[in-house]
């Protein structure tokens, strides 16, 4: 058989280049061959919310897989024929329900398909997009590139525990192009949900946070959320849409310094059209499309550069950076829809 070789090291090193392999592998039915596995992690190798995400894929496109066990440094994927499913999966440990829901969304509504999951896991937990990002940035995004889903959050679940659990609805897509531009509304929204933490804390904070975004001339609204889970914990999302751009920054709860940890400065400041987490999640489906799809970001992360290496060597899209004034603007020249097979 032919597989595509990946070098699991290249880039960030980590889960993303899994999920994004994976992801493509199977719109496009190209078998893969990963190797070096987060090799250079404390801990090589697949961990539970990679397995989840592999097996809740080998469902959906009735995949041969070499390799999917806990602490492996390579695997080899097989697709074959998409399906559209019902599932109910558990990752078994706090893991991102986030993280895994990235690579489910596009090979389901790529492939024309639909799936009802329900999937219990990590709603929001470190190094990974809160489940509220998913739902406001992430959904809005991925609509306006033809992509629909919808997400039910039933109950959060915060590190260590996990014990999330949230409901997911995928569409079949007509797949398109996006372009986004430069930032021109003032208007935002903060979301947060928390459990077991005083809300007088937790409305403080806000607080704090709506008067820098008032001293910056932004009109603020609220939606505060004390939603039960099994570890105490909070989330905070603050983001702001209009016709031209995108952009969202999240954050937990620091417990030991009472107080949310999050790049205010990054989100004031950005007067781009998407932030830097949201650019390396446009790339799989833009990659997908055929036309070429366009935004301009602040900096060129880690993940986005592993992206566009990923897709570029599984799709033969063709991409370019080029510098502007406050940031970067991406081109992606993605392979027609209609080669997907």
């Amino acid at each position: 058989m032919d597989f595509l070789k990946i070098n699991g090291a290249y880039g960030e090193g980590g889960g993303q280049i899994i999920r994004s392999a994976i992801t493509i592998s199977c719109v496009t039915k190209q078998p893969i061959h990963i190797e070096n596995i987060r090799i250079n992690r404390k801990v090589p190798g697949l961990r539970p919310q990679h397995l989840t995400a592999i097996k809740i894929l080998k469902k959906i496109s009735n995949a041969q897989v070499i390799g999917a066990e806990i602490g492996s440094t390579e695997i080899k994927f097989i697709p074959k024929k998409i399906e559209s499913l019902e599932l109910n999966e558990d990752v078994g440990t706090a893991g991102s329900i986030s993280l895994i829901l990235q690579s489910i969304i596009p090979v389901v509504a790529i492939s024309k398909n639909k799936i009802n999951l329900i999937i219990k896991g990590g709603t929001n937990v470190l190094w990974s997009p809160t489940i509220y990002y998913t739902l406001n940035v992430l959904r809005e995004a991925y609509f306006r590139m033809g992509i629909e889903f919808s997400l039910k959050v039933i109950k959060q679940g915060y590190y260590p525990k996990g014990g999330g659990q949230v409901n997911l609805q995928v569409y079949p897509a007509n797949l398109k192009p996006i372009l986004l531009t430069k930032r021109n509304s003032k208007k935002v929204k903060i979301v947060c949900t928390f459990s077991k933490i005083p809300i007088e804390k937790i409305k403080n904070e806000i607080k704090i946070i709506k008067n820098k975004l008032i001293n910056e001339k932004f009109d603020v609204d609220i939606d505060i959320h004390n939603q039960e889970a099994i570890d105490s914990g909070a989330s905070l999302l603050i983001f702001g849409i209009d016709e031209n751009s995108i952009i969202g920054v999240d954050c937990l709860f620091d417990k030991k310094l009472q107080k949310f940890d999050i790049d205010f400065d990054g989100f004031l400041q950005n007067s781009l059209s998407v932030d830097e987490n949201l650019a390396d999640m446009l790339v799989v489906p833009a990659s997908l499309t055929n036309k070429k799809s366009i935004f301009q970001v602040r900096s060129i992360s880690k993940h986005l550069e592993t992206n566009l290496f990923v897709t570029s060597k599984i799709t033969g899209c063709k991409y370019g950076i080029g510098k502007i004034p406050d940031g970067f603007e991406v081109i992606i020249e993605g392979v027609s829809d209609s080669s997907i097979k």
